[in-house]
């Protein structure tokens, strides 16, 4: 069975990866994202792994967090030994994406439905090297030669 990382930043991009649960049963998965109260609750229900969470107004919680998060990455990647990578971003998503590109995994990613108008920077950063970059809103896929519209998840 294909080896699959759903990966996403606690809150809303975590609330939109879970909408892709119905794909978990098709692969040996993992679910990595971010732990904080709400996500660990979840540690029954899914095969998961966490990374730590950085608030960023905190710029030194925010840069342990970082290059934890980075050790924690290739560890992960390293371990499971994926063939792709599927997320919805933010920060950590990115993260795993980079180190998982550099590892010669195929990166897939999905933008945020809260960005109707340009990629956030997350998207910016990984539409440059995504196998797969998919929007949620039409006027990003006519803007994206690279961006393919897939409707909402939400």
């Amino acid at each position: 069975m294909k080896k699959v990382i759903f990966v996403s930043s606690s809150g809303g991009h975590f609330s939109e990866i879970l909408r892709l649960e119905k794909l978990f049963n098709e692969y040996d998965y993992i679910l990595v994202t971010e732990k904080t109260d709400i996500t660990y609750d979840y540690k029954d229900k899914y095969n998961m792994q966490f990374l730590k969470y950085g608030p960023n107004k905190n710029k030194l919680k925010y840069i342990w967090a970082i290059i934890y998060n980075v050790f924690k990455c290739i560890s992960i990647i390293v371990s499971y030994k994926p063939e792709t990578i599927i997320t919805t971003g933010a920060q950590v998503g990115g993260i795993m994406c980079f180190i998982g590109k550099l590892f010669g995994k195929k990166i897939i990613y999905i933008e945020s439905l809260a960005k109707i108008d340009s990629l956030s920077v997350t998207g910016r950063n990984v539409y440059k090297f995504a196998d797969k970059f998919y929007v949620q809103w039409e006027t990003l896929a006519n803007k994206y030669e690279k961006a393919e519209y897939i409707g909402r998840l939400m």
